[in-house]
């Protein structure tokens, strides 16, 4: 029997047994059906299960774009689709084969494609402006081009708002060789976002009001709580930092279950996708989060699941519980069912507004339970760019309110966002004294402009300053430098595989309405699970995958050392709802320059309190996790709120690539275009 499991909104009913209206949002309306559809007979579970994926295979496919009316919440909508499917058809390739794909658009406005994470010519990459000039409406364009990789990867409009309606599909690209891993059965998993509410008013609403959606703002009785639970002095000192900052600790997401149901391949949670196994197969499950807006929590509550693939590429395996999947990345894992059951294929939205679930099953009979969702994430200080290094991350309740450890703290000299200095106008920052031990912790700080006390290198003189590590290639051409002046800015290029060794600087651009935060000291966030499950191991003793966890299959391709590097902010004004890099908007903004064929470090630093899943076209993102011998390639790397983040490129694909966040409606302002010449 299907048992969908009210959240703990939904059992706070009112005296007359009414859940109110806005409760909708957890499960969208289409949840609310299930309800009155228990039990299930046998023909009514058998109707009641979710559709799969239709596969194509070969190498030439006729799609086309058209209209259609769906209905995931009990409204007729109207979606944009391909071939007349929800999600379009899953494409099955071979690597090393050409494949020809005929679009046609039969929409009333223009169209496109883009093959998410492929290595293709850049005038096959399918966005308009940049790579060609669009499909117009009645028009067929050819993609043609040649497969040079294997793994999970998707499909999606670069048009407009489409990809929110419907136009994306998964790709599965088997290896020419024998494959790696070892499997008897593969499912592939769509996870993705609806609303019954057109693209363009969702955009508008963010625009008038950037919470607009948000319906988990703190009330009274939250302040009341919170008093209760804190004290009055540290409740003041936490709303007071947040309201200085003019943010809330509880915009996780821009858009959420108030508007979206959450899809699995298609299949709202009232309808739940379903997938069979046999006991004690190896089963390869692939997800892609091809939704628009929402960051996703996969967990299988009963099966360990190994991690093998990341974004298409395949990775030294690692046994985790649960993984976050950030907006278009890609994760394979394998899981081995030894008994016959049911298992729960649980995605939560990382605000925790809503979720989809998929029915896995050794018997179409068995149907799993739905467990609870997680308590809902609340915003930290680390999450606002401030130092929090020394502290134990995985047993700290990050919340706005969870001062435990920090009463001595004195919070109106800590370094934080832009905003964050008020009450020190008057000082000169320039000409502090600073005495031994001063550095620590402060490596966000611009040193040069600091007269560092006589004692600041105290403790220092017994150091073997030659077994410092100091970064590849750091000291060179720096033999004639004074090294014993420390307020010198000696600039490193950290060795390749462990990431950038520059400080953080703010460029003048950055100044300005368009941002309204500066992460003065963010931290790496490779080893931090994300908001909402930093306690997870501690709590729930489910261990969650990192970017740390991450190591490629096989020896790094380009061993070569970076020859420069580019940081890059991304920035914005949350309550104008403004998206930019360095606080330039894309219309402003110049391209970004690359040499052909060279090697490059981008370090992203997130001056925003959002995750930016960041997405480079025509070359591989290598995420640098601390092992230069096995670095792991991606297409879509995201950034914590905060933190900061670098990965290698070499740039060995001429012509003109986007590059961009890949939250839908954040791409028109936070977009560069990216030359490769």
């Amino acid at each position: 029997m299907t048992v969908f499991k009210p959240s703990h909104e939904e059992q706070n009913k009112s005296s007359s047994g009414t859940v109110l209206s806005r409760r909708q949002f957890v499960f969208g309306a289409s949840a609310m059906l299930a309800l009155t559809t228990i039990p299930f007979s046998k023909n009514a579970l058998a109707s009641a299960i979710g559709q799969s994926l239709t596969q194509l295979s070969g190498t030439v496919f006729d799609l086309s774009i058209d209209y259609k009316t769906v209905n995931f919440t009990g409204t007729p909508a109207r979606a944009t689709v391909i071939n007349q499917l929800f999600p379009g058809p899953l494409l099955r390739w071979k690597e090393g084969e050409t494949v020809t794909l005929r679009v046609k658009n039969n929409l009333d406005h223009d169209s496109s494609l883009h093959w998410h994470g492929m290595i293709l010519p850049t005038e096959m990459d399918g966005v308009p402006g940049l790579s060609f000039a669009g499909i117009k409406p009645g028009e067929t364009f050819e993609y043609k081009f040649p497969v040079k990789q294997s793994g999970t990867y998707w499909y999606h409009s670069h048009s407009g708002f489409q990809e929110q309606t419907g136009v994306y599909g998964a790709i599965v690209i088997d290896p020419k060789e024998a494959d790696p891993v070892v499997f008897d059965r593969e499912h592939v998993i769509m996870l993705s976002d609806w609303s019954d509410e057109a693209p363009e008013t969702i955009y508008a609403n963010l625009k008038k009001q950037s919470d607009y959606y948000n319906y988990s703002e703190r009330t009274m009785s939250d302040l009341f709580s919170d008093i209760k639970k804190q004290g009055l002095v540290n409740t003041w000192r936490a709303r007071s930092m947040w309201n200085q900052e003019r943010m809330s600790d509880r915009d996780i997401s821009d858009v959420t279950g108030a508007t979206y149901t959450y899809l699995m391949n298609g299949n709202p949670p009232a309808q739940p996708w379903q997938a069979l196994f046999k006991q004690g197969e190896k089963v390869r499950l692939r997800f892609i989060n091809s939704s628009a807006m929402t960051i996703f929590d996969v967990r299988i509550p009963g099966l360990k699941m190994t991690v093998v693939a990341s974004d298409g590429q395949n990775v030294q395996p690692v046994t985790i519980d649960e993984f976050r999947i950030g907006v278009a990345e890609t994760y394979d894992v394998i899981v081995e069912p030894k008994m016959e059951d049911a298992y729960c294929i649980f995605v939560q939205s990382i605000d925790r507004s809503g979720y989809t679930v998929g029915n896995f099953t050794s018997d179409e009979m068995f149907t799993a339970k739905i467990p609870d969702m997680d308590p809902m994430p609340i915003l930290g200080h680390g999450d606002m760019g401030m130092n929090m290094e020394g502290m134990d991350h995985s047993k700290m309740a990050m919340g706005s309110d969870s001062m435990s450890g920090m009463e001595g703290m004195d919070h109106s000299k800590m370094a934080m966002g832009s905003d964050s200095m008020s009450g020190m106008e008057g000082m000169d920052h320039s000409k502090m004294a600073m005495g031994s031990g001063s550095m620590a912790g402060m490596e966000g700080m611009d040193h040069s402009k600091m007269a560092m006390g006589s004692g600041s290198m105290a403790g220092m003189e017994g150091m073997d300053h030659s077994k410092m590590a100091m970064g590849s290639g750091s000291m060179t051409g720096m033999e004639g430098m004074d090294l014993s002046q420390p307020s010198m800015v000696m600039p490193t290029l950290g060795l390749a595989g462990y990431g950038s060794d520059n400080e953080i600087k703010h460029l003048d651009s950055e100044n300005g309405p368009q941002v309204d935060m500066q992460s003065g000291m963010p931290q790496s966030g490779l080893n931090d699970p994300g908001i909402g499950l930093r306690d997870h191991q501690a709590n729930y003793n489910r261990k969650v995958l990192t970017y740390a966890d991450l190591k490629g299959l096989h020896p790094t391709h380009d061993k070569r050392q970076p020859t420069r590097e580019i940081q890059l902010h991304l920035t914005g004004n949350m309550n104008r709802y403004m998206w930019s890099i360095n606080g330039i908007n894309f219309a402003d903004s110049a391209p970004l320059e690359l040499a052909y064929n060279e090697r490059v470090r981008i370090t992203l630093v997130n001056d925003t309190m959002m995750i930016h899943p960041m997405h480079l076209h025509g070359v591989w993102s290598e995420l640098e996790t601390g092992d230069p011998d096995y670095i792991p390639r991606k297409h879509t790397v995201m950034v914590q709120p905060g933190s900061k983040i670098s990965y290698l490129v070499t740039a060995d694909a001429l012509g003109q690539w986007a590059y961009h966040c890949h939250l839908l409606y954040h791409m028109p302002g936070m977009f560069r275009k990216v030359v490769i010449k």
